[in-house]
């Protein structure tokens, strides 16, 4: 019942060419899903059935249960199901993995808060039967307190199954690396990445704990089965590593291995770095279509550092590509098939459509030029009628001493205005409210209303400044402000009807014949991703409305691009990516170049982001460069690999991905 669009089951095996090559393969189990919603659906659809089925026997199902955003889809579904199809949990037990040290229960950051938020507040598992650990212990009693909590597992019977997310170190549960597979419950000090990674929620890393209290390694192998579920491409290095290395303590995640019962299951993006995804050939008979083709061919290229029309049939048989050069035996006219189709895709301004109806889809207030300030610039130049749409209001992002300062700019040009007294005395004591609440609040505390829609106005005030930049004013910007975003806090709402309803607004209002949409699925704190799911679910409606049921069947033509979209009430989605990463050169349809002036334009526009400028409030945790930077070395990065495939150097480009589906 619960299958995956693709999933192979895999146990350690080389053999002896491909290990002579240094090639590795996936020594564990795993098992690819198409998007989280279909992981989600699967492990949720396994543990109804193993709950159902203790409750036949008259048994506890005992679960370890992990925290973080992955699991959230799991937890959803479960909930689900409980509401609406009966499922009964009296009969599990549930021991949490892991808690922040020192950690109160009821703050924001906490484990406990967490799962009582997002799972045990909503479904029937009695609470003696709920097991996390605590966070607020004397010190000298953590060790005493570990030593009961496995015990309680072995009263329970054992873990029957475990759930695991991954961290960007390789962790499982907080097993840091240096972690032993012998570990048990300890206090444990965290590794710097994983208090990167932590920095958001806690608004600054200065805020996130040093240690941790975690289940151990050995603790987790004692386990009868073990799931571990990573989504997203930022997830895709550290899963290769995990499931291809050979087990190390620098990666606890490898030491699953070893667990005869365990699967790691991922998305598609969190697959793309596995060997038979990124390089199949190396592995394994492929069939050479015209997709995996391209890529082959542009990845031979990368590999030796020739240009696409100087690789010759020995480059190809001397690095595993046999396979297509029999399919394909004359090697000239392959390449030249390869550079053409890449060259082709180079779009100039002049060859850009003109005078359409465009919307911009930006999740936060500086994505639209951070990472397409370069499109942008030529749409607007082109005469095109474009609407920027921010869909949230970013106001989590901006630093309590930027209220501050924006107070006293305030204070200090009333008299300009010309403020009558009775004015000035309510904005003093509005001021010295909201400054005295400043003074007073805790790290990562939830800001009053006041504070969030002047953090607010910070960003959309910033928004306005950078889209003058290339010529659109005020009246050009919508900022939606989003129902799912406006918590206060770095944790989101799900996507609601509201959220959807919204961008359903905005489309039938414009009508555009173009639309432009974060692709960028690896934002590290989803937002992206939300994003991206109210406008796809929109789209869908939109469509439906118009009788257009099955956009899969057009075809993005260079007239779409240059003009319009073929169809009628039908906008093509243009793709981008932003701050995080950017587009596989395969998988790219156009390309957009720009000389000096058009990327000095793009960095003034960000620049007027004066609040994420120098020291953003989220920069995430694998990347210390300034929001401007990484898209000017995004964008000179793109330009270069076309240069050295052999193709026009341009001075930086854009990438984008296009589609009539989303």
């Amino acid at each position: 019942m619960y299958l995956a669009k693709e999933s192979s089951d895999t146990q350690p095996a080389t053999t002896p060419h491909l290990a002579e090559l240094g090639i590795q393969l996936e020594r564990a189990r795993i098992k690819i899903y198409e998007d989280p919603g279909a992981l989600a659906t699967h492990v949720s659809g396994y543990i109804a059935d193993l709950i159902r089925a203790r409750q036949k026997e008259g048994l506890n199902l005992v679960l370890g249960l992990p925290t973080g955003s992955t699991p959230i889809g799991v937890y959803k579904q479960l909930i689900e199901l409980h509401k609406n199809k009966g499922l009964d949990f009296s009969n599990v037990i549930t021991f949490n993995l892991d808690e922040y040290y020192p950690m109160k229960p009821d703050t924001l950051q906490s484990y406990h808060r967490f799962m009582y938020e997002n799972f045990f507040d909503h479904v029937n598992i009695p609470a003696e039967q709920i097991h996390i650990p605590l966070g607020e212990l004397d010190r000298s009693e953590i060790a005493g307190y570990c030593e009961q909590y496995e015990q309680d597992i072995a009263d329970a019977g054992g873990l029957d199954l475990v759930l695991l997310g991954i961290g960007r170190s390789g962790h499982i549960g907080f097993n840091e690396p240096g972690s032993s597979a012998q570990t048990r419950m300890r206090l444990i000090t965290l590794d710097e990445r994983t208090r990167n990674d932590a920095a958001s929620s806690f608004f600054g890393e200065q805020n996130v704990p040093r240690e941790a209290i975690t289940m151990g390694v050995g603790t987790i192998l004692d386990s009868r089965e073990i799931i571990l579920m990573a989504t997203g491409e930022h997830k895709a290095t550290i899963i290769r590593r995990a499931v291809e290395e050979e087990p190390n303590k620098l990666i606890t995640a490898s030491f699953l291995q070893s667990h005869p019962n365990a699967t790691f299951m991922v998305d598609e993006g969190a697959a793309g770095e596995l060997t038979r995804k990124k390089t199949p050939w190396l592995v394994r008979d492929v069939e050479w279509t015209d997709d995996l083709t391209k890529k082959a061919v542009i990845w031979l290229s990368e590999k030796l550092e020739k240009s696409i029309l100087r690789l010759e049939s020995a480059d190809f048989f001397n690095n595993r590509l046999h396979g297509l050069i029999y399919a394909n035996p004359n090697v000239d006219a392959l390449c030249r098939q390869i550079f053409e189709d890449l060259r082709k895709r180079i779009v100039y301004q002049d060859h850009l459509f003109r005078e359409k109806r465009v919307i911009c889809f930006s999740p936060h207030p500086d994505d639209d030029v951070i990472s397409m300030g370069g499109m942008l610039d030529k749409v607007v130049a082109n005469e095109n009628d474009v609407t920027v749409a921010y869909m949230t209001n970013g106001s989590v992002a901006v630093f309590d001493a930027d209220v501050r300062r924006y107070l006293q700019f305030v204070d200090m040009s009333m008299e300009v205005f010309g403020i009558d007294q009775k004015a000035l005395n309510h904005f003093h004591g509005e001021s010295k409210r909201i400054l005295d609440f400043l003074e007073q609040k805790e790290p990562g505390e939830v800001d009053i209303e006041e504070v969030q829609k002047i953090k607010a106005f910070i960003r959309y005030s910033e928004a306005i400044a950078g889209i003058e930049v290339i010529g659109l004013t005020p009246e050009d910007a919508r900022f939606l402000d989003m129902p799912f975003y406006k918590t206060g806090t770095v944790r989101k709402d799900p996507i609601s009807e509201a959220d959807v309803q919204v961008v359903l607004n905005l489309l039938n209002e414009i009508e555009p014949h173009h639309i432009f949409v974060a692709g960028d699925l690896s934002d590290p704190h989803g937002t992206h991703r939300m994003c991206y799911d109210a406008i796809r679910e929109a789209l869908m409606r939109y469509r439906k409305e118009r009788g257009i049921v099955d956009a899969t069947q057009l075809k993005v033509t260079p007239e779409a691009i240059q003009y319009a979209p073929s169809a009628e009430h039908q906008p093509l989605v243009w793709l981008y990516r932003g701050a995080w990463q950017e587009w596989e050169i395969d998988r790219v349809d156009v390309f957009i170049p720009m000389s000096k002036a058009d990327l000095d334009r793009k960095i003034e526009a960000v620049f007027k982001h004066e609040s994420q400028k120098d020291r953003a409030m989220f920069p995430g945790a694998t990347d210390a460069r300034e929001f401007w930077e990484r898209a000017r070395d995004r964008n000179r990065a793109t330009a270069d690999a076309l240069n050295k495939l052999g193709l026009p150097e341009f001075y930086v480009a854009e990438a984008y991905v296009t589609s009539y589906e989303m």
